[in-house]
């Protein structure tokens, strides 16, 4: 379940009303968003609440029409998850089963094999919302014998492909304990941890020229950021953009997603726009994100490092 950094950043701007929002999406693995059906991989519908219900529905099918994940979120384009989130593999078998509070993952959630056998169960705590905390409280191997259970044993993880084991280590009341082993291939990069009661204690990376650095459970891993932090980016953004007349005039609003990269020198680089909402909308978003000043760079594993990013920016009338 580690990963190397990748952040969604979500904010707000309001300028205030409801207006026009599509509903479908044509999308890539990954969440690129493509503009026809014949390039995508998969497709995404965003439905009007139930009634009773606030949370809009959403379904996702894969080109030739199987689902593919059926979930609820609190708004129409930037989906942030609420309750229970199905996820399932191309042969229709379920490859998740997840529970979400305001977009983060709360509760159960249950990972299985393509063949349809529980391969994990973690446990993710009331408003957790930093990676890795959580408990492994099941693992099974993909013909069923049980590696961990009652979250005590020794815990397999595989990539996503299940090619091969990328993390694994002694598991005791649900925690890392002792030892642990970490192996990225297509970052060419390994790991070993020294855990206590959940709780690392050290470790020692080596990257892909064989170099090493150690680190600790401070500097294992540090998100870039605005200087100030989010409320200080929201200000920045305020400060600066202006709403498009001509997106104004029609009653345009909407979230546009700005993708880019956090250098380790802080730059902001490669900012791309990874879901339109009108050219207008989209280019101011793009200008002021340009004027960004310097954020303070990334930490992973005890060195400076490059980090992608996602920013939505939510412009309303």
């Amino acid at each position: 379940m580690k990963s190397f950094l990748a952040i969604s950043l979500f904010i707000f701007v309001a300028i205030s009303s409801f207006a026009q929002h599509r509903n479908k999406f044509y999308l890539k693995f990954g969440g690129t968003e493509v503009n026809t059906r014949d390039s995508a991989d998969y497709i995404r519908v965003v439905s009007e609440p139930d009634p009773g219900s606030k949370f809009y529905n959403v379904k996702e099918f894969f080109v030739k029409g199987d689902i593919r994940t059926i979930a609820k979120s609190s708004d129409l384009d930037g989906l942030t998850y609420e309750g229970l989130f199905v996820n399932y593999y191309g042969n229709g078998e379920k490859r998740s089963v997840v529970n979400y509070k305001n977009g983060i993952k709360n509760g159960n959630d249950y990972e299985y094999y393509t063949n349809g056998r529980l391969y994990s169960r973690y446990v993710y705590p009331e408003n957790s919302n930093f990676y890795g905390n959580y408990l492994i409280m099941a693992n099974s191997d993909s013909l069923g014998n049980e590696l961990v259970t009652d979250g005590n044993g020794y815990y397999k993880g595989y990539d996503k492909k299940f090619a091969y084991i990328e993390e694994e280590g002694l598991v005791k009341d649900g925690k890392r304990e002792g030892t642990w082993k970490y192996n990225f291939r297509d970052s060419k990069t390994t790991l070993t941890e020294i855990y206590n009661n959940g709780i690392l204690i050290s470790g020692i990376a080596i990257d892909k020229d064989g170099k090493s650095s150690s680190y600790n459970a401070e500097t294992q891993s540090v998100i870039p950021e605005f200087e100030g932090g989010n409320k200080e980016f929201v200000k920045f953004l305020q400060r600066n953009i202006k709403y498009p007349e001509s997106a104004r005039s029609k009653g345009i609003q909407g979230r546009v997603i700005l993708n880019f990269s956090v250098e380790t020198t802080g730059e902001l680089v490669n900012i791309t726009i990874g879901h339109s909402v009108d050219p207008a909308l989209d280019e101011e978003a793009l200008r002021v994100l340009k004027m960004s000043p310097k954020w303070r760079p990334g930490v992973q594993y005890g060195k400076l490092v490059k980090v992608k990013y996602s920013v939505p920016i939510s412009f309303a009338l």
